[in-house]
C-alpha cells in the first residue's frame, strides 16, 4: 500500500535529516490515521484512493499558504513549501493535463456539468484536478 511507501520514506527522511520532507509526510500520516479511525467507527477500511485524495488535500493547502507567503514576500517560506509540494507530487500517479481532460469530455454521451463531474470523479479519483475538470467543461 502507499502508505507503506510513505511510512518509509518518513524514516528515511528523518535518518537524512531532512526536516521539510519529515515534516510533510508526518502530515500526511498524521491525516491518514485521522480518517482511519473515523472509518474504523464505521466498519470501513481506508485504502490507496482516500491516501491520495489526503495527499491532493494537503497539496491545495500548501498552494494557499503559499500564495499567502508570497504575498508578504516571504522567500525563505515560499522556498520551503516547494520542497514540500515536491516531496508530496512524488507519490501522487501522473496528472491528466487539459487535452486529456478535455479529449474524454468529447467521448461523453452527456455533456451537462454533473455528469462530466461525476464520470472523472469515478473513473479517474487521484489521476485529475476537479477544479481543472470544471474550468475545461465550462469552456465548452
Amino acid at each position: 500500500m502507499l502508505i507503506d511507501t510513505i511510512k518509509s520514506a518518513n524514516i528515511e527522511a528523518m535518518k537524512a535529516h531532512d526536516n521539510v520532507t519529515r515534516g510533510v509526510l508526518s502530515v500526511v500520516m498524521t491525516k491518514y490515521k485521522l480518517q482511519e479511525v473515523e472509518l474504523r467507527a464505521t466498519g470501513k477500511q481506508i485504502g490507496d484512493a482516500e491516501l491520495l485524495s489526503i495527499i491532493q488535500k494537503t497539496l491545495k493547502e500548501l498552494a494557499d499558504e503559499k500564495e499567502g507567503y508570497i504575498k508578504v514576500n516571504n522567500q525563505e517560506r515560499v522556498a520551503s513549501i516547494e520542497l514540500q509540494e515536491k516531496a508530496l507530487q512524488n507519490y501522487l500517479p501522473k496528472q491528466l493535463t487539459k487535452e486529456e481532460i478535455l479529449e474524454e469530455i468529447n467521448k461523453l454521451d452527456d455533456k451537462s456539468m454533473p455528469s462530466i463531474m461525476k464520470h472523472f470523479k469515478t473513473n479517474f479519483a487521484g489521476k485529475v484536478d476537479m477544479s481543472l475538470v470544471s474550468q475545461v467543461a465550462r469552456t465548452l
